[in-house]
């Protein structure tokens, strides 16, 4: 699936503009990185993060299992402001976990106002 050009600006400028904030949120939700920085690994789910209806890449799914493994990372990430900034909406992005049909994702983990299903 291709990452929409309108996209593109956006994420780079943000990139630029987060650049060095790695470590910056050290023990943070995320560990030494910041969920600002781990949200740029979402890319190939901006997609599926707008629309529940669209499809769930194999990429996406294994970026979200990996992050799945720390939930606290994973909701910091999917309700970040690059995420958002990405267009991703947390109504959705927090549905593909299941979508993915990720077994043993976090069911039931409250991310924010939202509910990991």
């Amino acid at each position: 699936m291709e990452f929409p050009m309108k996209h593109i600006i956006p994420l780079v400028f943000l990139l630029i503009c987060l650049a060095g904030l790695d470590g910056v949120n050290a023990g943070g939700a995320c560990g030494r990185s910041s969920p600002e920085r781990e949200a740029f690994k979402l890319a190939p789910c901006a997609m599926a993060a707008q629309d529940e209806s669209a499809p769930v890449s194999r990429t996406c799914c294994a970026t979200i299992k990996k992050l799945g493994q720390n939930p606290r990372c994973l909701c910091a990430v999917m309700l970040s402001n690059t995420a958002r900034s990405a267009g991703a909406k947390p109504e959705v992005a927090i549905t593909i976990p299941k979508r993915c049909n990720i077994a043993d994702r976090p069911v039931g983990y409250k991310c924010g106002a939202y509910t990991l299903p």
